[in-house]
């Protein structure tokens, strides 16, 4: 009996952490949209050694960072406008930062990362992300939450990890794993003699493109101390053409 109720004790106090613990912001997702092009846009090529994705993922215990190398793609431009544009992701080029490169940490989850469990490099070694539409950022476009459960580690917000000063919401397809769902994020986009620059950072919910391991989908789930976060914080750094650099 004494074990029976230090049992409902621990299930109460994770509980009451969990409802009131912080909320971590994702993107919008809906399906695919269509992409719409522009007889009229200018094609200007991705400068692939200056562009790169970002990420962070996240559990109770800890938290790993890393990149993902862009191997090609386009920016329409119409005017000053951006109006389109996508760019291909090499899954199979993923780097972990935060954990030596020659050890076997490293090794050890780059290989996991790669697996079924995650992103299962062997059968889909590409991502790719398409613009389906590019309007002036408007705060009130952001209305997705995600709950997560409050750690050490808990994942930032999306107001914690966006993007300064942010100039537009982008939205498009972003396909991995043989999935595709359409987000939309904050992004700060420049344009300047020819040359375009675009950061971004934002989260996304793992489990919308399959990316199911250790997911937190019950109550069983949220009181183990070795799930992972569906949370993931992406980051797109992309540049585009040539011309003055900007800041």
């Amino acid at each position: 009996m004494k074990n029976l109720k230090s049992l409902l004790s621990l299930v109460f106090v994770v509980s009451m952490a969990w409802a009131c613990g912080p909320k971590g912001d994702t993107v919008e997702t809906s399906d695919a949209k269509a992409v719409t092009t522009s007889a009229a846009a200018t094609s200007v090529a991705v400068n692939t050694s200056n562009s790169m994705v970002t990420w962070i993922g996240s559990k109770p215990a800890g938290k790993h960072n890393g990149t993902i190398g862009i191997t090609g793609g386009e920016v329409l431009v119409k005017g000053n406008t951006v109006v389109g544009g996508s760019f291909d992701i090499d899954i199979t080029s993923l780097v972990v930062l935060d954990l030596p490169a020659d050890s076997k940490g490293n090794g050890k989850l780059r290989g996991h990362l790669m697996s079924a469990d995650f992103f299962e490099a062997e059968n889909f070694p590409t991502a790719s992300f398409e613009i389906t539409g590019a309007e002036l950022f408007n705060a009130d476009n952001l209305v997705a939450d995600l709950d997560e459960p409050q750690t050490d580690y808990t994942p930032a917000s999306l107001s914690d990890v966006m993007v300064e000063n942010p100039t537009h919401i982008i939205s498009g397809n972003l396909t991995m794993r043989g999935t595709t769902k359409n987000i939309s994020f904050p992004a700060s986009v420049s344009l300047e003699n020819g040359a375009i620059k675009a950061i971004a950072n934002f989260n996304i919910n793992r489990t919308e493109w399959g990316l199911k391991f250790k997911e937190r989908a019950s109550l069983a789930e949220k009181l183990k101390d070795d799930f992972i976060y569906n949370t993931v914080n992406v980051g797109f750094q992309l540049e585009a053409g040539t011309g003055t650099a900007m800041e």
